[in-house]
């Protein structure tokens, strides 16, 4: 049965589905709905995204532009702390739901809706995302999640519906897999990519130029980072969204940041997803090169050990949860040194950290130098040794005496 509503704020794309989603919500729950799309950076066009939604129902359509938050409040800081999941894919779509819900929530609070509604299906990890967003940001919020209850369960009967309430669907080609985008990636799953043995398409890809057609030149660059956030590209100082699009232009341009990987979704099936993150993958390359020389080494050691789990959080949606923010106060904790300027050196595919420095650095030439030196005895190192290899002694002379 459908919980009784007196309004609705549903996330709204424009596309096939939440405008379908439109028209059943107003119809079923008989009361407005107001269409709210956020803008994370995707190649849209609003004056378009809006004028569809008033025709298919929509009391309002909000449209926000998050662009700055995005970047700033949620990217930032998960760069900061390094984070990856399953050693490959830096969580473009996951950094990019909990933004959207807490605007969604806003709006509803703003609005006097007592519901909020999204279109990710039920197999997928977004519907986590979204609905613990909102739990965590305003429990007495009603969540509709139509893909769950209603029988529209194929492209087919979605078209139908579409032309029976005649909400306008383009005719286009359709594509043989699906497509969400944002200011940090761009990622592609289902159809021909449900096979993991099936290659890519070349022209498929949207922000990156195949690595082989890349230039057969490098371009270096040199970014600069304050307390683990990057501030100034080849010394000009960028706000965050500019500086990631900045950062898409030239990983885009040398072939960078292409994955294609089998994923473990968090309700438990395995997927294959390709993406395409060419600023984060610098960002990352850069940050982490600056870290070698402006982290302690046992503090690296604490802080890489937690990213698994800190990633995991944001993956499966838990962004808003008290365990995510102490670690965010743990991974922000260590970048108070993390101040300097890495130069690298992109070329076809590659991005290649080819300097670095900091009035941060723990680096000491005088220290390290294979020349003459007067600040670090050889012989001490004999002691050093002797004491880390006394347990290999003992466990040696151990299996000795059992012959």
């Amino acid at each position: 049965m459908m919980p009784k509503v007196s309004k609705i704020v549903l996330a709204y794309s424009g596309g096939l589905d939440t405008s379908v989603i439109l028209r059943w919500l107003k119809e079923t729950c008989q009361c407005p709905v107001i269409a709210y799309a956020a803008d994370i950076g995707q190649e849209e066009d609003w004056d378009q995204v809006r004028a569809k939604g008033l025709a298919t129902g929509a009391e309002q359509v909000i449209i926000s532009d998050l662009k700055e938050e995005f970047v700033r409040d949620y990217v930032f800081p998960a760069f900061r702390a390094n984070a990856i999941y399953e050693g490959s894919y830096l969580l473009g779509t996951s950094l990019a739901r909990p933004v959207i819900a807490k605007e969604q929530v806003r709006i509803a609070r703003a609005q006097g809706a007592d519901a909020v509604s999204h279109g990710a299906t039920g197999k997928g990890n977004d519907q986590v995302r979204f609905e613990l967003g909102y739990m965590a940001l305003d429990p007495s919020l009603t969540i509709i999640a139509p893909w769950r209850i209603w029988d529209l369960n194929s492209r087919t009967k979605l078209m139908a519906y579409a032309e029976k309430h005649r909400i306008p669907v383009p005719v286009t080609k359709e594509k043989p897999y699906s497509s969400d985008e944002n200011l940090l990636h761009i990622s592609f799953e289902g159809g021909i990519l449900e096979d993991p043995w099936n290659e890519p398409e070349e022209g498929m890809f949207k922000l990156t130029v195949a690595p082989e057609k890349a230039p057969d030149r490098p371009t270096y660059v040199e970014l600069e980072f304050a307390g683990g956030n990057p501030v100034a590209i080849d010394g000009e100082k960028l706000s965050p969204a500019a500086m990631l699009a900045r950062l898409n232009q030239l990983g885009g341009a040398n072939g960078i940041g292409r994955l294609d990987m089998v994923e473990n979704r968090f309700v438990g099936m395995k997927s294959r997803g390709v993406y395409e993150t060419p600023g984060g993958t610098i960002l990352r390359a850069a940050h982490r090169d600056l870290e070698t020389i402006t982290l302690d080494r046992e503090v690296m050691k604490i802080r890489d050990s937690l990213i698994p789990r800190y990633a995991e959080l944001i993956y499966n949606g838990f962004w808003f949860s008290p365990e995510m923010k102490l670690l965010q106060a743990t991974m922000d904790q260590a970048q108070a040194t993390v101040n300097g300027v890495v130069r690298l050196k992109l070329y076809r595919g590659n991005c290649v950290p080819v300097g670095r420095k900091s009035g941060d650095s723990l680096y000491q030439e005088s220290f390290a130098t294979f020349e003459e030196d007067s600040v670090y005895r050889q012989a001490d190192a004999e002691g050093f040794i002797r004491l880390n290899g006394l347990r290999l002694k003992m466990q040696a002379l151990r299996e000795a005496s059992r012959g």
